[in-house]
């Protein structure tokens, strides 16, 4: 008895998540198609990803990388989120940049298709784009790691260039 419901909750589990590389059939540009949403908002470069039938999606990218539309957009090497008609919910790994600010994007939304506009949740705010930014997916430039120096949520360049120069300095009188 125990057996038969053990190998049916190991189904229903399996079935429930579907784990796909760059090199399956379905890649996560035409599942964001599939929801409404242009295959721009990922850039090139997901060497993995997962999506399961909630919704939920988990992408990973070889490194850490920056791409430019009018502004600039990080993304961290895994980016993940809940994916509905026209909208990506619970969003982390991607930052919109502003001046010299970083802004975590919370969620992203497509207007009335016809209008032409998508929205980035960033918080505060609802930033602004044209659709037609993300129509294809971009080359993304990679970037390091904020433990080596990369300037990120709120910091100023010249902050970091401080601390360098700081560290450099440190080691050439030790």
């Amino acid at each position: 008895m125990f057996l038969p419901l053990l190998l049916l909750s190991f189904l229903t589990l399996s079935m429930a998540t579907a784990t796909a590389t760059a090199a399956d059939d379905e890649s996560i540009y035409q599942i964001l198609k599939a929801h409404g949403l242009p295959m721009g908002l990922l850039p090139k470069g997901i060497s993995q990803f997962s999506f399961d039938n909630r919704g939920r999606f988990e992408v990973f990218l070889d490194q850490a990388c920056n791409a430019k539309f009018e502004s600039e957009l990080h993304y961290d090497r895994n980016v993940s989120g809940t994916l509905s008609y026209g909208q990506i919910g619970s969003l982390s790994g991607i930052s919109a940049q502003e001046l010299f600010l970083w802004f975590p994007v919370k969620g992203i939304r497509v207007d009335i298709p016809s209008s032409g506009l998508i929205y980035f949740d960033v918080g505060v705010v609802f930033k602004q784009f044209s659709l037609s930014l993300f129509e294809t997916p971009r080359d993304c430039m990679a970037v390091r790691s904020d433990n080596d120096g990369f300037v990120r949520d709120g910091k100023l360049i010249a902050q970091a260039l401080l601390k360098l120069d700081q560290e450099t300095l440190a080691r050439d009188v030790i």
